[in-house]
């Protein structure tokens, strides 16, 4: 492959970088284990649009996170005594995860460490999701009184109605292995061998012809509803609606010891 061109982004909380014909979207606040605040929210979308333009050149698009982690979901203790703008960062969420999912290009979440909750949506809104046995998965919203609406329409389109339903039931976290027995990821590789696998694939996967790609992938997206504003919109509205209770916020203080 080509060699590595990084792309100048106006914020160094994400970056973008080209391989030939293979970006790389690269969630960058390990120190907080890549959580979600609304300023890198914003930096996807800046991300997302370069990419968007750039469609001719680029084939396939990998998510991935700088660090031991992937995503650690939304940074609720950054926001947790300001629910209205916990619900400006969900909704902003939503928008981001349609745009990811309706990019004409296969996308790829290479996850080497824990996606929770909102960091597993993004993995599972992807096509192909990559991880390894010791990653930890999962959605425990309603552990924390928090409505996993905005992660459960791509959660039902991957694994089925069922299983999503009673994985954010159940709430709580689970091993890579399980992950990918429920369908959270779609290969499951030794953690020494992820990024090198990911590569492997996403090279193959650049040979498609790009237009019977970006077709199929509009008919798999109409398909199965990924098209559907109004559905996607009203999962950001409950749950920006329910992280505002009294019950929400008490679990919220209690975590964060407040």
């Amino acid at each position: 492959m080509a060699g590595m061109n990084t792309i100048a982004l106006d914020t160094e909380l994400v970056t973008l970088a080209t391989d030939g014909a293979v970006a790389t979207l690269t969630l960058n606040r390990p120190d907080a284990r890549n959580a979600l605040s609304l300023e890198m929210i914003a930096a996807m979308e800046e991300a997302l649009a370069k990419i968007e333009s750039g469609l001719d050149d680029v084939r396939v698009m990998v998510l991935a996170g700088a660090g031991k982690g992937f995503c650690a979901g939304m940074d609720l203790k950054a926001v947790q005594d300001d629910p209205i703008l916990m619900g400006d960062m969900l909704r902003r969420l939503a928008a981001v995860s349609r745009r990811i999912r309706r990019l004409d290009v296969p996308t790829i979440a290479r996850v080497q460490g824990a996606a929770i909750g909102g960091g597993c949506g993004l993995m599972v809104v992807c096509d192909f999701s990559f991880t390894h046995p010791e990653a930890k998965l999962g959605y425990p919203e309603v552990d924390l009184g928090i409505c996993p609406a905005v992660v459960a329409p791509f959660l039902v389109k991957r694994i089925g109605a069922g299983r999503a339903r009673a994985m954010l039931l159940a709430g709580g976290t689970m091993g890579g292995e399980a992950g990918f027995a429920a369908g959270l990821a779609t290969h499951l590789v030794p953690m020494d061998e992820l990024e090198s696998a990911t590569t492997a694939f996403a090279e193959r996967l650049t040979k498609g012809g790009p237009e019977a790609i970006a077709a199929t992938k509009q008919w798999l997206n109409e398909l199965d509803g990924s098209l559907d504003d109004a559905q996607l919109s009203k999962g950001a509205e409950i749950s920006a609606e329910l992280i505002q209770t009294e019950d929400a916020q008490a679990r919220l203080r209690t975590l964060f010891k407040r």
